[in-house]
């Protein structure tokens, strides 16, 4: 969940290690620090919460040298303070890492015994003081890590530097990300690509259990238990801007706006139109093997879990096979119901959920086939899929996720084709009327984007709420709940998102004066079911939002607001009436002056259970 960066080359280290920082603190802002090596002597600079105050620390004292590491937190073991802030320290060694130790208790305590004396309450710092030991019986640094980290069970990524070997940095990875950069005689190390994109586009990603040495301006990777690797760098086309917030006022927004853009990247060469087809070339699944899917098991977590559910009527609906949607952290304790015959589809913004990475090794550990919707090209997830479906979304900054959403739904509506075709349950003419549909999206969502300045005068209106009410049926229902997320994850008001039907069960209870309920009531099959829940929601004096097909008569007669979106079809209206429900969260968050970009208690990606 934490952010680290580190540097080893002939520039001073601490404005890159800071900038760098900055493209990572979504991955936690807690607390930050950095430390730099300078003629075998180390400096430390760190501070509680976000990476502002390590700035102001570091004007103040600055710090020279021209290697160093840095550590954005996000707290797992030990409160948010400065004392439990990275680098950690233990004699000559100081090291970052993020990831969870699961039996540093029981090193610590056989730490204790031969004296070392710990100062944090974290995880992170036995990893120190177990290299400082190993450092007393190993003649070289390389030697006393290797030792120190086959004694770990957990997971970890660590960039770890010596005082008595201060021309060397070694970074290793086991279950957490990191992404190594080259440069011309200098070195990055990431747990983000964004983070060094400014300084290079050449990136190696680790595996796990792989170490990486460097020295003497090179980098010499191998094992963890030392068998050399010879690694092979990816040019990355995403460029510096593309992490930036170009002109925004939050990174959420600018993401919002992105959408047109990166559903276009999504589905870009993909189209086969002429055959009512789609060509997906990291999927690596032959017509005979996805005819022989019986049954499929999407698994996710938060918003992915959210366009699994859309994904779930999508396949069923076209190609007939049943869906199960688990969310990623229930589904190995469950002992699940899956086999050769079941394919597991894993979706993850990031590629490095831990609970959805688990998910795809206990499917895989049972014979399930299996494939990735994510984001990042070379995350782990993507890594151990068999097959994988690349969004093209881009970096995405803001905690919030957005335009990750509606590319994920977009993947799904492209695999929904292909399997489609592969088992014979679409023809050409269907298929082709299918890609007709979903190559008109962008620009739709264009026009959505439109109605930017009118939700905010909506937000005005209904800022103060304490509870909101969501209800969708259908497609529409998991856009209600992801509606409902928004809300919650950036302004803190409470928000439930509920099948419009069940509204008689329980919630309509909740309904009064003082409460608004946003109704998702686009045409289609469920319009007039909807329409008549939504006059349940009027009867009992409820404040209707309704999010509606443009030029719908019958909704704006009866609700007391009335957001229009275009409509295209059933399938494709939940990524269009995603946008004014992200658009309602920001600006309410906004005009309650929340952190938007970094709500509190959350982190972008969620890399420990």
């Amino acid at each position: 969940m934490c952010g680290i960066v580190g540097y080893i080359g002939s520039r001073q280290a601490t404005p890159i290690i800071l900038e760098g920082l900055k493209k990572l603190e979504y991955r936690g802002y807690d607390s930050a620090g950095i430390a730099t090596l300078a003629e075998g002597e180390s400096a430390i600079r760190r501070s509680q919460g976000k990476l502002v105050n390590l700035e102001n620390i570091l004007r103040e004292e600055p710090l020279v040298g021209t290697i160093g590491i840095g550590h954005t937190r996000w707290a797992t073991h030990g409160k948010p303070s400065e004392i439990n802030a990275h680098p950690h320290k233990a004699g000559p060694v100081i090291l970052v890492h993020n990831g969870i130790i699961e039996n540093y208790l029981q090193l610590k305590e056989q730490l204790k015994q031969t004296g070392h004396v710990f100062k944090s309450e974290t995880d992170t710092e036995v990893i120190a003081h177990l290299t400082e030991e190993m450092l007393k019986s190993e003649d070289s640094f390389e030697k006393a890590v290797r030792q120190a980290l086959a004694q770990l069970r957990g997971a970890y990524a660590v960039c770890i530097l010596n005082e008595n070997d201060p021309g060397c940095l070694i970074a290793a990875k086991l279950g957490s990300p990191m992404v190594v950069g080259l440069g011309d005689g200098e070195f990055f190390v990431a747990s983000d690509i964004p983070a060094i994109l400014a300084y290079t586009r050449e990136m190696v990603f680790m595996e796990d259990g792989e170490l990486v040495i460097f020295r003497d301006g090179a980098a010499q990777f191998s094992t963890i238990d030392g068998a050399p690797l010879d690694k092979t760098a990816r040019h990355i086309d995403w460029s510096p801007m593309m992490a930036e917030k170009g002109g925004y006022r939050h990174f959420m927004l600018k993401e919002i706006h992105e959408q047109p853009r990166a559903v276009r990247d999504t589905i870009a060469g993909r189209l086969l139109e002429g055959e009512g087809d789609v060509y997906l070339e990291d999927l690596k699944f032959s017509d005979r093997q996805l005819a022989a899917v019986k049954r499929i098991v999407i698994i996710a977590c938060g918003t992915s879990w959210h366009a699994a559910l859309v994904g779930k009527f999508y396949i069923e609906g076209v190609c007939r096979i049943p869906v199960e949607v688990d969310i990623a952290s229930e589904f190995r304790y469950r002992n699940p119901v899956v086999d050769e015959n079941t394919l597991a589809i894993v979706i993850s913004q990031s590629g490095e959920t831990a609970d959805t990475l688990a998910a795809l090794r206990e499917a895989k550990s049972r014979g399930a086939m299996n494939m990735a919707i994510c984001n990042v090209v070379d995350s782990s997830i993507a890594r151990e899929s068999a097959g994988v479906i690349y969004t093209h979304a881009g970096p995405e900054i803001g905690v919030a996720s957005t335009k990750a959403f509606v590319t994920q739904l977009t993947a799904l509506y492209l695999f929904t084709i292909r399997l489609g075709r592969a088992s014979c349950m679409i023809d050409v003419a269907r298929g082709k009327l299918m890609i007709a549909a979903l190559k008109k999206v962008p620009a739709l969502l264009e026009e959505t984007l439109k109605l930017n300045e009118y939700t905010e005068k909506v937000a005005k209106k209904y800022m103060n709420a304490r509870d909101f009410l969501y209800l969708g049926r259908g497609k529409n229902f998991p856009i209600a709940l992801e509606g409902a997320l928004k809300l919650k994850e950036i302004s803190y008001i409470h928000a439930e998102g509920y099948p419009a039907g069940e509204m008689k069960h329980g919630p309509i209870a909740l309904i009064d004066e003082d409460v608004p309920v946003v109704v998702l009531v686009p045409k289609g099959n469920s319009f007039e079911k909807t329409l008549s829940n939504m006059e349940e929601v009027i009867a009992r004096s409820g404040r209707v939002i309704a999010i509606c097909s443009a030029g719908d008569e019958e909704v704006r007669g009866r609700a007391e607001t009335v957001i229009e979106v275009p409509h295209l079809d059933e399938d494709l209206d939940p990524l269009l009436l995603s946008v004014p429900l992200q658009l309602l969260a920001y600006h309410i968050a906004v005009l309650k002056g929340t952190d938007v970009d970094q709500p509190r208690n959350l982190a972008k990606s969620v890399t420990v259970e």
